[in-house]
């Protein structure tokens, strides 16, 4: 291959993969045609896209990213998988077709430059929350405290009024109230 193909393929990797910070490598050599179709097709519904990479190019395309961090991943044939809203889902998604696709070899996964090697490390990743996933956890945790502390307000309150309430309806009636202390 010339070099001046090869710095076309570096530039077309930098830009397909420009703001992309996080990736699953996986690798679909022997899987067979109809199963390849499949998994892309689902990633594609859930906004995955796959690149299928040259090693050397790519590392050399990476330099300088977060996406350098895969390197000792790049041995032999070799796809990304990215996109999605974090690569947790694609972690997730990969995963689930693991168990379906008997030769889809999983390399590992890069998250914010720390390399997950491996379908152990795939695997770990995919147990990580997602964006949303900690959002709401940590809406939860920031909101609980102030339930609580509403409860214990409400709690006295409540018997205040229900001993006003009891006043206001005896007084309705025209019963005499009994004077305390």
């Amino acid at each position: 291959m010339s070099k001046a193909v090869k710095n076309l393929m570096i530039r077309d990797y930098q830009q397909k993969l420009a703001g992309v910070n996080d990736a699953v490598v996986i690798s679909i050599r022997g899987v067979t045609s109809n199963d390849t179709m499949k998994l892309r097709h689902e990633l594609r519904k859930k906004q995955v896209r796959v690149t299928v990479v040259r090693n050397n190019l790519a590392n050399q395309a990476f330099k300088g990213t977060p996406l350098a961090a895969i390197e000792p991943l790049m041995a032999g044939p070799s796809a990304l998988a990215y996109g999605a809203e974090s690569v947790v889902d694609v972690a997730r998604t990969i995963m689930e077709w693991a168990g379906k696709v008997d030769k889809l070899e999983l390399k590992g996964a890069v998250l914010d430059g720390v390399l997950f090697k491996g379908k152990a490390g795939i695997e770990q990743l995919s147990k990580f929350p997602t964006r949303g996933e900690a959002l709401a956890t940590t809406v939860t945790l920031i909101l609980s405290p102030a339930r609580k502390v509403l409860g214990q307000i409400k709690g006295p309150g409540g018997k205040v009024m229900g001993i006003v309430k009891s006043v206001e309806e005896k007084l309705e009636k025209g019963e005499a109230i009994a004077k305390i202390g």
